[in-house]
């Protein structure tokens, strides 16, 4: 992070109350106990604590520096030095949250790198996943789950000086968050996957939900693009707000053609306003290839060369528990993708189940939450199209998911892997999906050790 303590200051709106080393912090952290050499902590206050207790430990554990709130600026003016007399910069700010945002803020601009902002009810992490890949030069990314108004400041602020383009996943579970995110990333590509009954326990409808996603095109500057799918639904009233709109998937200004499937790979000519470019990509399942058009939009709104991004390709990779693909002794593949799920999701996940060449199909399925009312009737929905997709073995996991209308009902998601572990049958595909509060991903760890490997 190259920029000067006092540089630093000015960005927070903070009063400086301790110097330090000369020089810059290497990135921002919020836990005093993964704080080393080169670090800036923020104390943030929580619902329980006020982070800015452990800003004396962060800096006995060698930290650049610390950011805190009016109330600790006494531990560290007036007392004696800390521990081992290490010097370290101590900014005080009113609110360390609104601080980190501001810097963030300020970084983003110093790098002075392109910025495609990434939302969406189903598929951001992984057109996220995909772009980071496609995109030329130097790309930072979110890890994980790092998206929120904690996590996406926290993403910026570790992005290296030669970084020549951010692609940040925005999360959003209320109105008025995702236009808070843009207001830090300033994006100017912005990428709306689709909108869906996500959220609606927060936001009452699916209406709201994408007036909600919709803020992030108000962050765009006058040259800014807006990537959205063809058929955008509830979404298509807000994209008249773009100060430019591309489109994919069939029909649109990205769009996919001689498709083939074969061994894990997806074959497609994809054609844009650049021209026609034959891509190989390292997945099967329809809806990435979906996801692939979405970033490759976005990359045709940098004017990056199709030549490249296919030649990227090959590189693509996906976060964990993202239809993760793990071979069982017996032939079993078991596809992990339990790292979130709703009624969009659901289907097309089951869709992919079906179309894999199996002895037997069997889907393990969670709870999907935060549905809101009507949550029983998507559960039952989803339940249908499993069967009508053929799937032939349904198992629910957890109260909840009896609205499945599952073959087989089970507590927890250690008593399904022992169900699995006794009923599954070489040659079987197996599919794992849940939302994360169901726990679903110690199906998939225990399973590896329940399977008995093949005799021989």
């Amino acid at each position: 992070m190259n920029l000067e303590p006092q540089e630093i200051a000015t960005a927070l709106g903070a009063e400086i109350v301790a110097e330090g080393e000369p020089g810059s912090p290497r990135r921002a952290v919020i836990d005093s106990t993964g704080a080393g050499p080169g670090d800036l902590f923020f104390g943030l206050r929580g619902s329980r604590h006020d982070g800015g207790r452990f800003a004396p430990q962060a800096i006995e554990s060698s930290a650049w520096g610390a950011v805190v709130s009016p109330e600790w600026r006494s531990s560290f003016v007036g007392t004696e030095p800390i521990k081992d007399e290490r010097r370290a910069w101590v900014f005080v700010v009113e609110d360390p949250l609104a601080g980190m945002q501001a810097l963030a803020r300020a970084w983003r601009r110093s790098l002075g790198a392109r910025v495609v902002g990434v939302t969406g009810s189903v598929g951001k992490t992984s057109v996220k996943d995909i772009a980071r890949a496609l995109l030329p030069g130097r790309v930072h990314a979110n890890k994980e789950n790092l998206n929120t108004e904690i996590g996406l400041p926290l993403t910026i602020l570790e992005a290296p000086d030669d970084t020549e383009a951010l692609v940040l996943e925005m999360a959003m579970r209320g109105k008025g968050q995702i236009a808070e995110l843009a207001a830090i990333a300033e994006p100017e590509v912005a990428v709306i996957t689709n909108v869906g009954p996500v959220h609606v326990e927060l936001l009452g409808s699916v209406e709201a939900i994408a007036a909600a996603k919709a803020e992030i095109l108000d962050g765009l500057p006058p040259g800014g693009t807006a990537v959205a799918p063809v058929e955008a639904g509830q979404l298509e009233p807000h994209l008249a707000r773009a100060p430019r709109l591309l489109r994919f998937g069939a029909g649109g200004d990205v769009e996919a053609s001689q498709v083939t499937v074969a061994e894990g790979v997806t074959e497609a000519l994809v054609t844009t306003s650049l021209g026609s470019q034959r891509f190989h990509f390292p997945f099967a399942e329809a809806h990435n290839l979906t996801n692939a058009l979405a970033a490759i939009a976005a990359g045709v709104a940098l004017g990056a060369d199709l030549p490249g991004m296919a030649d990227r390709a090959a590189g693509i990779g996906f976060s964990r528990f993202r239809g993760e693909r793990l071979q069982l002794p017996g032939g079993i593949v078991l596809v992990n993708d339990c790292y979130n799920a709703n009624p969009v999701s659901m289907r097309a996940a089951l869709d992919h189940l079906a179309s894999l060449e199996a002895t037997r199909t069997v889907a393990v399925l969670g709870e999907m939450g935060e549905l809101g009312p009507d949550s029983p009737g998507y559960h039952r929905e989803v339940g249908e199209h499993a069967r009508a997709q053929g799937i032939d073995f349904v198992v629910g996991v957890g109260l909840p998911a009896r609205d499945y209308d599952p073959d087989e009902l089970v507590a927890d998601p250690g008593e399904a892997a022992e169900f699995l572990a006794q009923q599954l049958q070489p040659g079987d595909a197996v599919l794992i999906k849940g939302s994360r509060s169901a726990g679903l991903e110690t199906v998939a760890e225990q399973l590896a050790d329940l399977v008995p490997a093949e005799d021989g």
